[in-house]
């Protein structure tokens, strides 16, 4: 059976949806870690498909016109039987973001289960959390900044491409991973951050449809599409402010990615201090009849933290 979720927990996880998807602050992270932390149960797979509908609609939208121009771009290079041609940026951009989308593809039919179970133990979603945070401050502090979308190459496609695979780690971030492999690319702020939205809405977009198809087979809709809807509504008002929103305030030069790192710090250290003093187990909030992590995965990822005793 589906989990119950009200309305105001679907509003919820709607705005946690919407304000995450698209910032380097890993939505599936934070959607895995919010139910726990709030006691609720885990939205199930068909909420969580609906819910993904919402940011979904809103990158499209946003984009619409840039993915016309592409698509028009491809049917061009068709024409001219050039896949790549060095005159059309549109045609290039276009086949890039198809490019770079396949390495995630191929990763998540490989490690389907793995996603599913081993990754969502809280203590992996803290640690890729913090890891990629510093990777990201690390990167962000020295990368040159100099190239902007229209100088992306296809060697460009592929490292992001791969980088993004990582993101299938709740807590390491599709948006930070895509961002940081810019960065480290030259591109400029604003440029890694719209290269990696375009990039996002083919797989986002398998992604979603791919979850909402299983549920449906699954029969994991009953109860929930009402509120689920309702979600996804505030999730895609909320997605589209918010890659608006993020694109412009990467534009300022003196705006740099850091208060998302000092997030994911914060919360991965959070996550990790629950876990030690026993306010969180690694697979809470995670449904009854998931498989569970690892027996044991704090011996390994969990750092020990002294233990004081009060004054008495």
């Amino acid at each position: 059976m589906p989990p119950q979720i009200s309305v105001v927990q679907a509003l919820i996880l709607g705005l946690i949806q919407g304000l995450t998807e698209f910032l380097p602050v890993s939505s599936t992270g934070h959607m895995r870690v919010i139910p726990a932390f709030l006691g609720w149960p885990d939205p199930g797979a068909g909420m969580s498909a609906i819910l993904q509908l919402g940011p979904i609609v809103a990158i499209i939208w946003f984009f619409r016109e840039d993915l016309l121009r592409y698509i028009a771009g491809i049917q061009r290079s068709f024409k001219k039987g050039v896949m790549l041609p060095k005159d059309d940026s549109d045609a290039r951009l276009g086949w890039y973001v198809i490019i770079g989308t396949v390495p995630l593809v191929l990763a998540a039919l490989v490690l389907e289960k793995k996603v599913d179970t081993i990754f969502r133990s809280l203590d992996v979603v803290a640690w890729s959390l913090i890891v990629l945070a510093i990777v990201l401050l690390v990167v962000d502090v020295m990368s040159k900044r100099t190239r902007k979308v229209e100088d992306v190459t296809l060697a460009d496609t592929i490292f992001i491409g791969v980088a993004q695979v990582l993101a299938l780690i709740p807590g390491a971030s599709r948006s930070g991973c895509t961002i940081t492999a810019g960065l480290l690319r030259g591109l400029d702020r604003e440029a890694a951050a719209r290269f990696s939205f375009l990039l996002s809405i083919p797989a986002i977009t398998l992604a979603g449809l791919y979850k909402l198809l299983k549920a449906v087979k699954a029969h994991e809709l009953h109860g929930v599409v009402v509120p689920s809807v309702i979600g996804a509504v505030v999730a895609g008002v909320v997605a589209y402010v918010v890659i608006k929103w993020f694109l412009k305030f990467l534009g300022e030069e003196n705006h740099t990615t850091l208060p998302f790192i000092i997030w994911r710090i914060a919360l991965g250290v959070i996550i990790l201090i629950c876990l030690h003093t026993g306010r969180l187990t690694p697979d809470a909030g995670m449904p009854a009849d998931a498989p569970a992590p690892p027996a044991q995965p704090s011996s390994i990822l969990v750092v020990p933290l002294p233990q004081y005793t009060a004054a008495r």
